[in-house]
């Protein structure tokens, strides 16, 4: 199959992984040899806006995939940097040491609101923008709905559903729903 490009990447937490992630990495699969999923916020603590771990994430969108589509998606872990131009940075180093010089890279995206910005820092790599896609969604009000023990079936595919509730069975989940019970959740969603 002849692909348009070598690699695709897609920037974001996946906190948790939902249908239009889903989605995204479907349409970036039809398009590139390989999807490169660059994982933000992947630093080691974990909070009430990033309750999962970089690998935990990996497991949780890989449950999601056939064992060939797999193969194809390779992970790089972004930690937060709090300064753009570094951001940018660091983001391309980590897709560089996942691909060749000659590899035709792309981003894929959708400028959904004011935080799609970053999209604008990559010109060299071909933008491959998303319409809104259908059921857009945010996972702000997910990961609100999981702390007060609700998963919405409607709006995860299957394999994140059964991390989730595995997860929910973790201790690390109650302590994390502890603090969203207890602290202001001002811009900590």
């Amino acid at each position: 199959m002849k692909y348009t490009f070598d690699y695709l990447v897609f920037i974001g937490r996946f906190q948790p992984f939902h249908l239009a992630h889903l989605q995204t990495v479907k349409i970036a699969l039809e398009k590139s040899q390989f999807v490169i999923l660059a994982l933000g916020s992947a630093q080691l603590e974990r909070n009430i806006k990033n309750p999962f771990l970089a690998i935990e994430r990996e497991e949780m969108i890989l449950a999601n995939f056939t064992e060939d589509e797999q193969k194809r998606i390779v992970f790089v872990h972004i930690h937060d940097v709090y300064d753009d131009e570094k951001w940018q940075k660091l983001v391309k180093k980590l897709v560089e040491g996942k691909t060749e010089f000659s590899d035709k890279i792309g981003l894929i995206g959708h400028f959904k609101d004011d935080s799609s910005y970053y999209l604008k820092f990559f010109p060299e790599w071909e933008m491959v923008e998303l319409d809104s896609l259908e059921g857009a969604m945010s996972a702000t009000p997910m990961r609100e709905a999981y702390y007060r023990g609700i998963i919405d079936k409607t709006a995860f595919p299957m394999g994140t559903i059964k991390f989730l509730q595995k997860f929910q069975i973790n201790p690390i989940y109650k302590q994390l729903q502890h603090k969203f019970e207890t602290q202001d959740k001002t811009n900590l969603l």
